[in-house]
């Protein structure tokens, strides 16, 4: 660069000439420098909005709803068995877990027509069902009936042989009102994952890990469990996600490429006043085939779920935060305090500082 400035400075006027020329050429070093610096600044600019926009875009909007409807997978008792036994339970919660560790067993639900084969390494997800039964082993002579065996934290399966015995760990899934009616909605009744399925190498994993924790009696383990439970519940939903045909619901519109743009807007700008238009020209479609295919996917028309997502985020609020209702029904994009207040009480059941006052008296 010296050399190319140089060239461009006339010096043949003597040392005058010479003193005038290296003060251009220093004044013409410090201007390239200067413009070069800028350059690199735009460079660095330009790669942190692409870092931005590559972090909007890859927004995960499942670990978002899971968040809101405060998702924890619970393993709560395991038992080990050998012979004929059968095991039969009244159920509480609206998600149960059952994991087949080793052996086989054939379980039965409300709404089942008939029974379901598990063998090593399937998962079953219960949904809204009421009781459960379980039989499994072989052998003569009645079968024993086997209840999860009782422990600090009735996880224990201590004394197992397992090569020879039936290992079963069973668990539920905690969550808010909100994520009850949700999952509800999006799951079947029974959700079988085989370990078979092409997620079978993930579940496997979580279910060794599991294992480990339930029968190690290891310092932390009570916090061991409850983590590899949710990465389980994960697993679940994720090999579920993945099969060729999910029915509508928020879960399969979070899967669909074409939607994706459309809920990115929504979900990162809950309080502003998206139009049908806009959402559409988000997602390169027509309104009408827009419209057609939001409801086609999500069960529900594009503001409905918009309004759904904002009950969502206002129930997180009203739960965790001092936040004004006022102020709420501002951040959410309604017109006013009455407007806000009659919106939640028609998706929520009740008005939203009485949601506060129950949940935190319930605390």
């Amino acid at each position: 660069m010296l050399t190319l400035l140089a060239g461009q400075v006339d010096v043949s006027g003597g040392e005058c000439s010479t003193a005038g020329a290296e003060r251009l050429l220093i004044s013409k070093v410090l201007v390239m420098a200067s413009v070069c610096a800028r350059a690199v600044e735009l460079r660095i600019i330009d790669r942190t909005n692409f870092l931005r926009e590559s972090s909007t875009m890859a927004i995960d909007h499942l670990s978002e709803v899971l968040d809101l409807i405060e998702v924890r997978g619970q393993i709560s008792g395991a038992f080990a068995v050998r012979g004929q036994w059968v095991a039969q339970s009244a159920i509480a919660s609206p998600l149960k877990l059952s994991v087949m560790v080793r052996g086989r067993c054939r379980l039965s639900t409300d709404g089942l027509d008939a029974p379901i084969e598990m063998e090593a390494g399937d998962v079953a997800v219960l949904t809204g069902r009421s009781w459960l039964r379980a039989e499994g082993g072989g052998g003569d002579g009645p079968p024993v009936k086997v209840a999860p065996e009782a422990g600090d934290y009735a996880l224990r399966v201590g004394g197992a042989d397992f090569a020879v015995d039936d290992v079963v760990l069973g668990g539920h899934v905690e969550l808010n009102p909100a994520g009850a009616a949700l999952l509800t909605q999006a799951l079947p009744p029974v959700t079988l994952i085989r370990a078979s399925d092409t997620a079978a190498p993930a579940l496997r994993a979580c279910v060794d890990r599991l294992v480990q924790e339930v029968t190690g009696e290891r310092m932390g383990a009570s916090f061991a469990v409850r983590q590899h439970a949710q990465l389980l519940l994960l697993e679940v939903l994720r090999a579920y996600l993945g099969q060729a045909e999910l029915p509508p619901g928020w879960l399969r519109a979070l899967t669909d490429d074409r939607l994706r743009p459309a809920l990115t807007l929504m979900h990162s700008e809950p309080g502003r006043s998206w139009g049908l238009e806009e959402l559409a020209r988000a997602a390169a479609m027509s309104r009408t085939s827009f419209a057609v295919r939001f409801r086609s996917v999500a069960g529900v028309p594009p503001l409905t779920y918009l309004s759904s997502w904002r009950m969502l985020l206002a129930q997180r609020a009203l739960r965790d935060d001092d936040v004004r209702i006022g102020a709420l029904a501002a951040q959410l994009g309604y017109a006013s305090e009455s407007a806000f207040s009659t919106a939640f009480k028609r998706e929520v059941g009740e008005a939203p500082l009485r949601y506060r006052y129950r949940l935190r008296q319930a605390s």
